[in-house]
């Protein structure tokens, strides 16, 4: 006999049960396997890369030996054919054409191929990636230029108190106007621009960055999230050690033209550190850079006033 069609079926016996009963079952069952492969399909989230980094730094060292080669094979070249009187190397020591020449060709080639070359691993262009901000360095310009004439009234201050040597290598330079003045167009443009970009672009972030990973790794810290930049953002100690080891660096490099005179050292590091807190303070590598250009062009315009425009270098 049929069974009536108005008769009520039980659940459990219901050949055709109701969607959302018939699913709930499958969907229960697959929640825990699914949160398992899921736990081993999903790597663990990576900290945002902090540039410039060591690895960073150590690679624009290596660009670096490639413009020494190009500045080697400059002066081999000028040596040949005696350019400027110069047939040997130890003239070309103390020759300002070879001198700045040099170092003009190390720094222009370095130069181009980190801007090539960097953006392939930071997916950004060189200038964003050092925090260069040229925008804010205008916007601040009288108060980088104020900063520039009280760094030259410090290096007033310390020629009085702790005098440098009478004879240093870097006056052996300035021996005659035509030299003053391209020392002059030199230390205003391309060594500022490209020892700002060494120093504050990759040495200081790169040491305060080591330092707050090195912390990060032996406490277990997490990493300090990135600015609303991308930029790394550091500790105040990391700042410190990385601006003290930045300017003792900074000084030992100039320590030769000075005749490695204690008074001369004591300032470079001081500019140098001042340069530092520009460059942390403002964010802005092009602020420092200003900075820099400017207390140069304070000291070299000091001189062609004193030498009565590189006519008296005498009177230096």
């Amino acid at each position: 006999m049929s069974e009536p069609e108005d008769m009520p079926r039980s659940p459990e016996f219901d050949p055709f049960p109701a969607p959302d009963r018939a699913l709930q079952p499958v969907e229960q069952a697959s929640e825990e396997p699914a949160e398992l492969f899921q736990s081993w399909s999903q790597p663990e989230a990576a900290s945002p890369m902090r540039i410039p980094h060591l690895g960073h730094l150590c690679m624009l060292m290596t660009l670096g030996v490639f413009g020494v080669v190009c500045a080697a094979v400059l002066i081999q070249v000028g040596l040949h054919f005696h350019l400027f009187g110069v047939a040997n190397s130890d003239q070309a020591k103390s020759e300002i054409h070879y001198l700045l020449g040099s170092q003009a060709v190390l720094y222009f080639a370095t130069l181009a191929l980190g801007i090539f070359v960097f953006p392939l691993f930071w997916n950004k262009s060189f200038f964003a990636g050092i925090q260069w901000r040229g925008a804010t360095a205008l916007h601040l310009r009288w108060r980088l230029i104020a900063t520039a004439l009280g760094c030259f009234a410090l290096a007033g201050l310390d020629a009085t108190l702790l005098p440098g040597p009478s004879n240093a290598p870097i006056d052996e330079i300035f021996r005659s106007p035509g030299a003053a003045w391209l020392m002059f167009g030199f230390g205003v443009t391309l060594a500022p621009l490209c020892e700002e970009i060494f120093f504050r672009g990759f040495l200081l972030p790169s040491l305060a960055t080591a330092w707050d990973w090195a912390i990060e790794r032996s406490t277990g810290k997490p990493a300090r999230p990135l600015d609303a930049n991308g930029h790394p953002q550091w500790s105040l100690f990391a700042i410190i050690v990385a601006s003290v080891v930045t300017s003792l660096l900074f000084a030992l490099m100039h320590a030769e033209q000075t005749g490695k005179s204690i008074g001369p050292f004591l300032l470079l590091i001081t500019i140098s550190l001042v340069l530092c807190a520009v460059r942390i303070k403002t964010r802005s590598l092009a602020a420092s850079t200003m900075v820099h250009a400017c207390y140069n062009f304070v000291l070299f315009f000091s001189m062609l006033v004193g030498t009565g425009g590189f006519r008296h270098l005498e009177n230096m």
